[in-house]
């Protein structure tokens, strides 16, 4: 099979099941290479489960299975010839809630780096990724101190400098301002739009707004009311999804008639 460059995942005929519960049915969807696509829809759609697919964040979780593949590289990421640790490199997360570890600001960001063997140049390496995160202004005077004295936002962008350190393509983020206040989001916002450049950015959200302003691509998920199951409705251009939706559901979810 031939690997198209300009698409970062490819997700072909995906279902989901946690154990005999199918979570998420028939997921076709092409995630082009820097770019932010927002994954929006109704809490119990699958958005989280989707997104935890694409790193294998769902192998920690006993009794679930995955059917179809999900192409990263043209590699199947589910084949058995390939690492589960690697791919959660390769393609990093950011989760809803801020998660440093209770460790200095400097330690937190080297952690993943430590783990895959780097040792050279630790400090170039930290002063990098929390320049890229939006952080080393604010925290370079301090990195030996400890991350949890930190606010929401910057621990958010240290956990995002955390994800860069390992040199990922992919960054997965699931509702990364939920716990933040209006100007923290819009710094994480601002953060993803020149973090775009260079990565490929996968972001689960529930603010119609943050989607609207932050994303290149949107996908819209619902749950099929026979089954349950959660399942993509329309996906497009940000602009066309929120302006011009092909689908009566998509219209009535981003205008707030149900949801």
């Amino acid at each position: 099979m031939t690997h198209n460059q300009e698409m970062a995942l490819e997700v072909h005929n995906m279902d989901f099941y946690y154990n005999s519960f199918r979570a998420v049915k028939n997921l076709n969807l092409l995630f082009k290479t820097q770019k932010i696509t927002a994954i929006i829809g109704p809490s119990g759609c699958g958005k989280s489960t989707v997104i935890r697919c694409f790193n294998r964040m769902n192998d920690l979780i006993l009794g679930t299975r995955l059917t179809g593949e999900i192409l990263f590289h043209g590699k199947n990421i589910y084949d058995p010839d390939m690492d589960a640790v690697d791919i959660r490199r390769m393609i990093g997360m950011v989760f809803q809630k801020p998660n440093p570890f209770p460790k200095s600001i400097y330690e937190n960001v080297v952690w993943g780096a430590r783990i895959n063997g780097l040792k050279n140049n630790l400090d170039e390496l930290v002063e990098q990724s929390l320049k890229e995160a939006a952080l080393w202004d604010e925290v370079k005077d301090s990195l030996h101190q400890n991350a949890l004295s930190l606010s929401g936002g910057q621990q958010q962008r240290l956990c995002i400098a955390r994800a860069l350190a390992v040199k990922p393509e992919i960054i997965l983020m699931d509702e990364p301002c939920s716990a933040l206040d209006p100007i923290a989001t819009l710094k994480i916002e601002d953060l993803m739009r020149r973090l775009s450049k260079q990565y490929t950015i996968i972001i689960v959200t529930h603010n119609m707004q943050q989607a609207a302003r932050a994303s290149d691509f949107t996908a819209f998920f619902t749950m099929d009311p026979a089954d349950r199951a959660g399942m993509l409705v329309e996906y497009g251009e940000t602009s066309q999804i929120f302006t011009n939706p092909k689908d009566q559901r998509t219209e009535d979810y981003i205008t707030g008639r149900f949801g």
